[in-house]
This record gives C-alpha cells, sequence and structure tokens, in this order.
C-alpha cells in the first residue's frame, strides 16, 4: 500500500503559523508602547530621569564667611538681610542646608575638619590639641594656598581665648598642629588686591557683626560693607562667595542659610538637597583635588546650581 502521508503537526498547521504571527505582532507593539511610555516619562507624562551630575569648578578663589545662630527664616527672605538675599538672587540658595549640632564651636570644627574633634562646647581649646586632616593642611598639600582672616583677633596667628569681641571658638585652624598660626590674620589684612587672596579663606566676623551679639541687620550690612567689593570681583574672576551659619537659633531643626555666589554659579538657582557641613567641606575639597578630611568622605558634592 502507498504510505499514507503524514497529518500535519499543530505546529506546522497553517494556524499555529497564524498564532506565532500574531503573539510576533503583540511583542513588537509591546516593544515600541514600553518604548514610548519611556519617553513620555522624560516629557512630563512621568517623572523626570535623573539629571547627571555637574562637576564642581575650581574657583581661582574661593571666600567662606561663617555667621551665627539664625535659622534659614530668620534670614532667607527677612527684610532684615537684604545684601544676603541679593546675592541668592544672583547666586544660588541651599534651601535645605544644616548644621551639625549644638552649641557653635563643633560645628566649626565639622565644617572645617570634617569632624567634631571630641569638641562638644564652646571652651577654649588647647592650640595645636589635633593633627588631623583638615581644610587648611589638604589645601597646601595640594599645592594651593590657605589663610583665615578674624575680625577683632589681637595680633597676627594669636591663639589667645577672648579679647573684646573676638572669640577663639569660632576660630578652628588654632586646634591643629599641622595648620600654621602665620596663616591667621586679623580682617585688616584681607587684601583690596583680591588676585593676592590665597586659594581658599575663611572670613571670620567678630561676636557682633557675625550675628551672634547684634542683630541680623547688623551682620548683613557688615557683609555689604566689607565684602560686596570682592563679591563683585568674583563674578567676573573665576572666583566664589559662600556664606553660611555655624548653627541655627535651636529652634528649626538646625536649618540654616547657606548662600554661594561667584561666576561659576548660575544665577537665582536653588537646590532643595539636604547638605551639611560635611558637604560643604567635601564640595571645596573637590574643587582642588584633595583628599577627604572626617565624614566628608562619606559626604556628597554641592550639585545642581553650577553654571554649567
Amino acid at each position: 500500500m502507498p504510505a499514507t502521508p503524514a497529518s500535519p503537526s499543530p505546529a506546522d498547521s497553517p494556524a499555529s503559523h497564524r498564532g506565532r504571527r500574531k503573539i510576533t505582532a503583540l511583542a513588537a507593539a509591546f516593544t515600541l508602547a514600553t518604548a514610548g511610555l519611556g519617553v513620555w516619562a522624560g516629557n512630563s507624562f512621568g517623572a523626570q530621569p535623573a539629571a547627571a551630575a555637574t562637576a564642581v569648578p575650581t574657583p581661582d578663589h574661593v571666600v567662606v564667611v561663617v555667621f551665627e545662630n539664625h535659622a534659614y527664616d530668620q534670614v532667607m527672605g527677612s527684610s532684615s538681610a537684604p545684601y544676603i538675599n541679593s546675592l541668592a538672587s544672583g547666586g544660588a540658595s541651599l534651601t535645605a542646608s544644616y548644621a551639625e549640632t549644638h552649641p557653635s564651636q563643633p560645628n566649626y570644627y565639622a565644617l572645617f575638619s570634617g569632624d567634631t574633634q571630641g569638641v562638644t562646647d564652646d571652651s577654649c581649646v588647647t592650640p595645636g590639641f589635633s593633627n588631623a586632616p583638615n581644610l587648611a593642611s589638604e589645601v597646601t598639600a595640594a599645592g594651593k594656598s590657605w589663610a583665615s582672616y578674624n575680625e577683632s583677633l589681637p595680633s597676627e596667628g594669636s591663639t589667645t581665648c577672648k579679647s573684646g569681641n573676638y572669640a577663639q571658638k569660632h576660630n578652628p585652624w588654632f586646634g591643629f598642629s599641622n595648620v600654621s598660626t602665620n596663616s591667621a590674620h586679623t580682617f585688616g589684612a584681607f587684601p583690596s588686591d583680591f588676585t593676592k587672596l590665597p586659594t581658599v579663606s575663611f572670613v571670620v566676623p567678630n561676636l557682633c557683626s557675625d550675628m551672634h551679639d547684634c542683630s541680623v541687620s547688623t551682620g548683613d550690612t557688615w557683609l555689604k560693607n566689607n565684602l560686596k567689593s570682592y563679591a563683585d570681583w568674583a563674578k567676573t574672576h573665576n572666583s566664589l562667595l559662600l556664606v553660611t551659619f555655624d548653627e541655627d537659633n535651636r529652634l528649626s531643626g538646625n536649618r540654616i542659610a547657606t548662600v554661594l555666589y561667584g561666576q561659576s554659579v548660575q544665577a537665582g538657582s536653588t537646590s532643595a538637597t539636604t547638605y551639611n557641613h560635611y558637604d560643604v567641606l567635601r564640595t571645596l575639597e573637590d574643587m582642588y583635588g584633595t583628599s577627604h578630611a572626617g565624614h566628608a568622605a562619606d559626604a556628597k558634592d554641592i550639585d545642581g546650581i553650577w553654571a554649567g
């Protein structure tokens, strides 16, 4: 008998081929749909993709000014601080900036060295009690220059505890044996030729000018009278002014004002990212490619405010 042709298997049947074509078409449609959703997500129909972090700039000069004991809302948006708010309008404001602790002195050590160095109060320290890494030692090791300018400091390099409106507790550099006391100047030594400024410097107003014993208005006026010319110059000379506070008034969760102004800062920008003193230190370190002191090693750079 002639062999009976084999019946087509279900896998080879026309219906099966049609089914596979339908499945393939559905898969392609699903792929296109999900790709479209990805496009929509980046165009206001869903969450925006995270923007890539902008590398921190490398200013020729950075001047950091530290004020005292006022909460964010006592300064930002306040009619008592028109100059600081003008800097924010022409520069950047960090709206979720926080200090580390209370009282004042440990915050200065945190900002300067990434650690409170065991300091828990405002008592005068023994000069040179620590040899831990800090911003000054790191900047110097990187071949850059450092100095502090301290209003009402009795004399150049003086390690005195207190004198009139001057207080050592706001000058953490005196606590480190690896920071030369010769780098601690009176505020009168702040150069009028800003090209002669060191790479990184701190300016510490005295107990009245820093708003500790006097008003927000007093401190704001002091800043305008003494550093507006530098701020204006920084805007066109690749330099930066950073204004911050040691702590709040103990009533606002330690939220403080931090404002940045200069050529590398996008005018009118803000960042709602939570930052603290360790993040500010980390940012200053990364501007000059130094190592990271203390908790700055685990901190993050300030981002979202730089002018491209």
